[in-house]
């Protein structure tokens, strides 16, 4: 029976320390399905539908590279209700430093009391990544900075046409 685990987020946009969160969890589960979250309360930079083919065209090699299926999906609701419905048995979340851990850490004894067959599996983030959140990078972008050191190239090209649509 193939593991399969579950990393949810906004991917609002896919950053390097997102892809190193992948390329970890890609090395222990034979499927990864990545969960791009809907909410309808926030408004994202990128589409839905522009997230979605960001992760599968930068997250597919790394996960293939390391003998895994990706999939990528929907969710609107909590991520244990998305895990389930996927059949996860992992849910992987990355850890930057001492701050993610205790948010991390509550939202993981959340989790086990809601779904206690899903088992949470926290990341510690690469050195190079450690600094990088989605937020940083949107304010970044948005004020026309360079983020090509955050982010894979393909999202550099979807951040600058979102901000300079044609």
């Amino acid at each position: 029976m193939a593991r399969t685990a579950l990393y949810a987020g906004s991917f609002d946009p896919l950053t390097n320390g997102h892809l190193d969160v992948i390329r970890a969890a890609a090395r222990l589960c034979d499927v990864l399905v990545v969960a791009v979250g809907r909410h309808a309360t926030k408004q994202p930079v990128l589409s839905h539908d522009a997230r979605v083919a960001l992760i599968r065209a930068e997250a597919g090699p790394v996960v293939a590279a390391a003998g895994g299926v990706l999939r990528v999906e929907s969710f609107s609701g909590l991520a244990v209700a998305a895990a389930r419905d996927v059949g996860a048995t992992l849910i992987v979340r990355g850890l930057r430093g001492a701050a993610d851990l205790d948010d991390e850490m509550s939202m993981a004894g959340m989790n086990a009391a809601l779904a206690p067959e899903l088992q949470t599996l926290f990341v510690p983030a690469a050195p190079g990544s450690r600094t990088i959140t989605a937020t940083l990078v949107r304010q970044i972008a948005g004020m026309g900075g360079d983020v090509s050191a955050f982010v894979p190239p393909g999202v550099v090209a979807a951040l600058k046409a979102a901000r300079d649509p044609a």
